[in-house]
């Protein structure tokens, strides 16, 4: 069997959900062929799929919303980013299409989320399964009529579709397909370089890790000196100087390279970021404490919340709070109001998948 994953090419956050499923399928179906199509950043998707057996091809499927930063987004950009996509997208959906049947066997397609996978999969004749917490559709909507159309076409894709994952602080998705809901998706922690573990036994500071997404958030390194008894892990920016100057603070440690979030947030007792699907589930899988940034202008970001306020212990703090240093992290966590989600949606999510795969293949092999 062939499972093809169509994934958005917005942000990290779907692509570390499909790394979680695509692990858990590499052990349920260690056999089947996994294909990974997106235009995400391949350092990070190198990162993610690190000793999987994935073959990746570099496609575009959706836009998602252009980010001006880690909070804000650009919706001029994003039509004129849209408009150049459906130009796009007919060849790359015969070429693409022409290239999966020749490959003579069976295929499941999986999208997380562009509503393009839709047509992808009617070309093929191949069952379809959504993935995901929201769908561009009501994404667009709010934004006006410049993306009504956007908005009207990406639903009736979404209502499309052998069966939908809903994952967790998901939006209404009213698709009319089959559905099941699954848990945190997360994929497992890999063992720390034995310099980075000892680092982090040997300061017995407040630890807290700072990350806001694919496009982060240069803050000012006076910031960090403001918390002198905590220590803050980050990824490393791209920009040496940057670099220096944050680890110039004296409680500031950047992970090695090869280093996910996800791998030292055990070691955290809090998480500094926005307002995003797999730093949630990351966070609230190790037991990590998240202090959020309010964002506004992404529908997402309110379900995000409404879920954390249910299942996690957390801060909100606005963006002012942010970039003066009002952190709170010398405050206790407010405590959810509902209980804990169950981790195990990536295999959850797997197991789904390799039912409806094995299915197909077995009426293929009938039909052939």
């Amino acid at each position: 069997m062939l499972i093809y994953v169509c994934l958005s090419s917005h942000g990290f956050g779907h692509a570390a959900r499909q790394a979680a499923v695509l692990s858990a399928l590499h052990r349920l179906a260690p056999t089947a062929r996994l294909v990974l199509s997106s235009a995400v950043d391949p350092a990070f998707l190198h990162l993610v799929l690190r000793g999987l057996p994935v073959e990746q091809r570099r496609l575009r499927w959706d836009v998602g919303m252009v980010q001006s930063d880690a909070l804000g987004t650009d919706p001029a950009a994003t039509l004129d980013a849209l408009g150049r996509l459906e130009q796009a997208l007919p060849q790359q959906l015969d070429a693409e299409s022409a290239w999966l049947a020749s490959q003579g066997e069976p295929v499941v397609v999986v999208g997380d989320v562009p509503p393009a996978a839709a047509a992808l999969a009617q070309r093929l004749g191949a069952p379809l399964i959504w993935m995901a917490n929201f769908g561009w559709d009501e994404i667009y909507a709010p934004l006006g009529d410049r993306f009504a159309g956007h908005a009207e076409a990406a639903a009736a894709a979404y209502g499309q579709g052998t069966l939908l994952l809903r994952c967790p602080f998901s939006l209404a998705m009213p698709w009319g397909v089959p559905e099941r809901s699954v848990g945190l998706t997360v994929s497992p922690t890999r063992p720390l370089p034995a310099a980075l573990q000892e680092a982090l036994a040997a300061d017995p500071r407040t630890t807290v890790f700072v990350g806001f997404g694919g496009l982060g958030l240069a803050l000012n390194p006076e910031l960090f000196r403001r918390w002198p008894t905590h220590r803050f892990l980050l990824s490393a920016p791209a920009e040496p100087e940057y670099c220096r100057e944050l680890e110039a603070c004296g409680n500031v440690l950047l992970l090695p390279a090869g280093v996910r979030p996800l791998d030292v947030l055990k070691h955290c007792e809090r998480h500094l970021g926005k307002p995003g699907y797999s730093s949630f589930c990351e966070a609230l899988s190790a037991g990590c404490g998240l202090h959020v940034v309010e964002r506004s202008g992404f529908a997402e970001a309110a379900a995000l919340i409404d879920g954390l306020r249910l299942h996690g212990y957390h801060r909100l703090l606005r963006r002012d709070q942010l970039e003066c240093g009002d952190w709170q992290l010398d405050q206790p966590l407010r405590a959810p109001s509902g209980v804990a989600l169950p981790r195990d949606g990536a295999l959850e999510a797997a197991r789904a998948i390799v039912t409806i795969a094995a299915a197909d293949a077995t009426r293929s092999d009938q039909n052939f």
